[in-house]
């Protein structure tokens, strides 16, 4: 398994066409808009590597029998989805952003058992392709960033109604040694940090729209792929001289991903035309991905609640009553994303390939909380911090000799907590409620792994409903 170090120069070997803030970024990953986001992904690899985390960090691969990060795991059975979300909570703790690094694991396990199934019903070579693939990947320890969701266009046209076809990524070319493919896919969580692009199909698509159903694996860094980096609140403060008001050294980002023609040789391919397929693939993805939604968010909500109690304290509230029941119901919130993650994991089930994935319904119960709650948590969060969470100073005007002494004995904490803590505790919590840690805390709840409307459309399901209204007519009939 590869260090920290090693990571992070196995990206400077990549030669990626990036822009950012409009100019054209020849090593992305140490821009200063993207380097905290490089460091939270450092810590995958560092975790991996302390002996306190072994347990949850790694895993012994289902192929070679060899020890693995667990991001690069084949989850076997309902403990390794508890332990994915223990872990995926721990990195929350640690960084307080996302760590970009479950949506490809996620889309490794989802398909592993989609290659499966359509190597038992098809005969297709799909899944030996998967095998050699996440094998590589496996022994590299190497980051693959999950490519679903499309530019989508006019939401009413599906794929084949649209006026520019490539609104969703698309077969455009068919080759005897492979297809061309051109389109975006957006939102793409730690894109100019990882070395593989996992394509996936973003929705159900009828027997005519075969072009739209391809999945693959290429390099990062393969010919017509360009990235740009999307803008976060408060971004431009990573760019000022020592980085004081940042609020968090860890980041995360997400990328559009443009493909313009781009080769994807047959060896590649784990998908291509069969529409059939794609139930499996909304199914799987979903479930696993929105469970690891109940581990990373708790995770950042631990930071946010820890953050908020010494807050309390430094402005001499912590033992109010009122503020200690805000505290309580900041827990409360928080452990409900939890307990509905290991929830989720633990009434998981196999796939036909052997793979575990969580409960469907759990799942999506999972993520719709993740909608809601951390909005309450960030609210009750900006509501202890008072009113300098949104007037205090700059960190320059903390250091400059004219007005630094002012603002240290006027901005003083309570006994015991020195006013560049407080400072410090204020501006983490700005981030991670309005600033750049907002951005994956609070906004990619709502839209992380799908949007609200898509979890309740999964609840909605007749199928969850069949089976309590069998229940109801069962007491009927004992009357």
């Amino acid at each position: 398994m590869k260090s920290p170090e090693e990571y992070l120069e196995s990206l400077r070997r990549l030669k990626r066409t990036a822009f950012i803030l409009g100019e054209r970024i020849d090593s992305p990953h140490e821009h200063p808009l993207v380097a905290p986001s490089t460091l939270a992904m450092a810590e995958t690899y560092a975790m991996a590597r302390e002996a306190d985390h072994a347990e949850l960090f790694t895993a012994r691969s289902h192929l070679s029998g060899e020890p693995i990060n667990r991001f690069t795991h084949i989850m076997q059975d309902r403990q390794d989805l508890v332990y994915k979300v223990e872990m995926l909570r721990a990195l929350g703790r640690r960084t307080a952003t996302c760590f970009q690094r479950c949506a490809g694991l996620d889309a490794l396990n989802t398909m592993f058992s989609v290659t499966y199934e359509l190597a038992r019903s098809r005969g297709t070579a799909y899944h030996k392709r998967f095998l050699a693939f996440l094998a590589g990947v496996q022994e590299r320890d190497e980051v693959v960033a999950a490519c679903m969701t499309d530019a989508k266009g006019d939401r009413r046209r599906r794929p084949s109604e649209q006026a520019d076809p490539d609104v969703y990524l698309r077969v455009v070319e068919r080759r005897a040694d492979g297809v061309l493919v051109s389109g975006a896919k957006l939102h793409i969580t730690g894109a100019l940090n990882s070395h593989h692009l996992l394509v996936l199909p973003t929705r159900r698509l009828r027997s005519s729209e075969q072009d739209w159903a391809i999945s693959f694996a290429i390099p990062a860094d393969t010919k017509g792929v360009t990235f740009i980096l999307g803008r976060q609140p408060a971004d431009t403060r990573r760019l000022e001289r020592g980085g004081g008001d940042t609020g968090n050294r860890y980041g995360g980002h997400e990328a559009a991903v443009l493909f313009d023609r781009v080769f994807v040789a047959h060896e590649q391919i784990f998908m291509n035309g069969e529409t059939a397929f794609m139930d499996p693939i909304i199914r799987y993805f979903g479930a696993l991905h929105r469970t690891s939604y109940g581990g990373c968010k708790p995770g950042m909500g631990d930071a946010l609640i820890g953050a908020s109690s010494r807050l309390a304290r430094a402005n001499g509230t912590r033992e109010v009553a009122h503020i200690r029941e805000k505290l309580a119901e900041m827990v409360q919130a928080n452990e409900v994303l939890y307990a509905c993650g290991l929830a989720a994991s633990h009434k998981g089930f196999q796939t036909p390939a052997g793979c575990a994935c969580a409960d469907v319904l759990l799942a999506n119960v999972c993520k719709l909380n993740v909608t809601r709650n951390p909005y309450q948590i960030a609210r009750l969060a900006t509501d202890i911090a008072g009113g300098l969470l949104a007037t205090l100073p700059a960190a320059a005007d903390f250091a400059n000799e004219q007005t630094g002494p002012a603002l240290r004995r006027f901005l003083a904490a309570a006994e015991g907590i020195e006013t560049e803590e407080r400072r410090r505790l204020l501006r983490f919590v700005e981030s991670t409620v309005a600033g750049t840690g907002g951005v994956c805390y609070l906004m990619e709840s709502v839209h992380g792994a799908g949007s609200p409307q898509a979890q309740i459309m999964q609840i909605q399901d007749d199928e969850t409903f069949a089976k309590l209204e069998g229940a109801a007519q069962r007491l009927l009939e004992d009357r």
